[in-house]
């Protein structure tokens, strides 16, 4: 490549660097000053806003509750849809198409359209299961699994199934010891990086949590929500820490990915 060409590519990249990280500079500068109001830099810095955050039990339980439901919901995702994505690879291949389908249908229902449903559907219920973290979880199981769903598939799929599982039969192995001893340690790096992409998104989610359980399970963005009239720099600090969660959470599944992809 001629280096003007390079040189070109490198200042749109620069340039879009830029873009999408001025807002967010803007933000964390924001989220440690002591007060910015007339002046282009802050007139001065502190960390208080994060030790007045940090010192919260209200956001703290409201941390802690987004990582149980996001997680659990994860976790019931790959229970209930590895055996099935097993036995349609394995058993019934021509049944592929439609799993495909019945995977991605969860994206063709907005969500507040499936918040409004589940609300009339659940509002007669015995359990009572609205305004409770189960209804949540099952709404995030539902999000989770085309995610969960393609990457269990496409490893599947790379590590030629059959030929396992025949071999192990003919070595004298029942089907099931071979998923747990053979297929499982192979997916396994798949699986980690499904299980932190679906968290990512998963932890945003806000439609959901605000409708079906609101304050009653605030959860983090619920929390980042009502505190919306509080100070600026308070809810700077708010959106700094669940960017830092996210960061953190995108970059571990970005590196078990790429270490799975060498591997291959």
């Amino acid at each position: 490549m001629k280096k003007s060409a390079l040189v070109y590519h490198y200042s749109v990249l620069l340039l879009l660097f830029f873009i999408l990280a001025l807002p967010i500079a803007g933000t964390f500068l924001y989220s440690i000053s002591s007060s910015w109001n007339t002046t282009v830099l802050p007139d001065g810095l502190t960390l208080k806003w994060y030790g007045q955050l940090w010192a919260d039990l209200r956001f703290v339980w409201s941390f802690v509750r987004s990582l149980i439901i996001c997680f659990a919901a994860v976790v019931i995702a790959i229970v209930l849809i590895f055996p099935v994505v097993f036995v349609v690879n394995y058993y019934f291949p021509k049944l592929k198409l439609l799993m495909q389908f019945a995977i991605v249908l969860p994206f063709a229902v907005p969500p507040i359209v499936s918040s409004v449903g589940l609300l009339q559907l659940y509002a007669d219920d015995p359990l009572t299961l609205t305004g409770t973290p189960w209804i949540l979880i099952g709404c995030y199981f539902t999000i989770a699994l085309p995610f969960i769903y393609r990457a269990i598939e496409n490893n599947i799929q790379a590590i030629n199934l059959h030929d396992l599982i025949d071999t192990a039969v003919l070595l004298g192995s029942s089907v099931t010891k071979a998923v747990f001893l053979i297929i499982l340690p192979n997916l396994k790096k798949g699986i980690l990086s499904a299980i932190f992409l679906s968290f990512s998104f998963l932890i945003g989610e806000f439609i959901f949590a605000n409708m079906l359980v609101g304050s009653q399970f605030e959860t983090l963005q619920v929390y980042l929500y009502n505190s919306r009239n509080m100070s600026g720099h308070y809810s700077s600090a708010i959106v700094m820490s669940y960017f830092a969660l996210i960061l953190i959470a995108t970059w571990i599944a970005n590196y078990i990915n790429k270490d799975n992809l060498k591997g291959k």
